[in-house]
């Protein structure tokens, strides 16, 4: 079940910031092919590297949400952001939704590190800001129809069930990390957690 696009034909509205993001991450991305693993490994969220000294670190908290750890992962992440951020944009305004959206990541970085502090695997990718969005957006759109490819036919569900479905499966997920099996599986899924509460709660204020 993969959101395909949402039903909003009312709003008259250009997302610049959302369209400004999806253009620096794949940009981004771009550099991370060119550049290597020195690259990313310069910019990525480590969580022992920030334990060692948080101070000299603070930025990857930011910087590690423009990377990606390939084209699906990055494909996957502009789509989210594309249907859903947009409608946030407008609900927050241009300033107030930057803010947002980077704080939403932050946060999922933070709770990825609060218990997996000692790991040395780099954390990358807009998922924890996204999740931030996907909070907003259930909590301010509950009903409102998303379309969905459901294998290969496309259905319309209310948000209330794709996004909560999605939180769901990222919070299941995440109980690997209690087992050993969270690094090997390649995935921060307490950072989704993270983001996604943080945007739940933010949005009461920036609504």
């Amino acid at each position: 079940m993969f959101p395909i696009g949402d039903e909003d034909r009312s709003r008259k509205f250009f997302p610049l910031v959302t369209i400004v993001l999806v253009l620096v991450n794949v940009g981004v991305f771009f550099l991370e092919v060119t550049r290597g693993q020195a690259f990313i490994e310069r910019w990525a969220f480590i969580p022992s590297r920030f334990a060692s000294d948080p101070l000299g670190h603070w930025q990857t908290l930011f910087t590690a949400q423009f990377l990606h750890a390939g084209l699906l992962h990055l494909a996957s992440n502009m789509i989210y952001l594309l249907i859903f951020g947009d409608n946030i944009e407008h609900r927050f305004g241009y300033l107030p939704y930057i803010l947002f959206y980077f704080l939403s990541g932050a946060f999922g970085n933070l709770l990825h590190f609060a218990f997996s502090g000692g790991s040395s695997t780099p954390v990358i990718g807009a998922s924890g800001a996204i999740a931030g969005v996907l909070g907003a957006y259930i909590l301010l759109y509950p009903r409102r129809p998303v379309r969905v490819l459901m294998f290969i036919t496309v259905i319309r569900l209310p948000a209330l069930i794709v996004i909560g479905a999605w939180f769901i499966l990222q919070l299941l997920s995440s109980m690997a990390l209690f087992t050993g099996a969270a690094e090997t599986g390649g995935i921060a899924y307490l950072a989704h957690v993270g983001g996604f509460v943080a945007g739940f709660l933010m949005t009461f204020i920036f609504k």
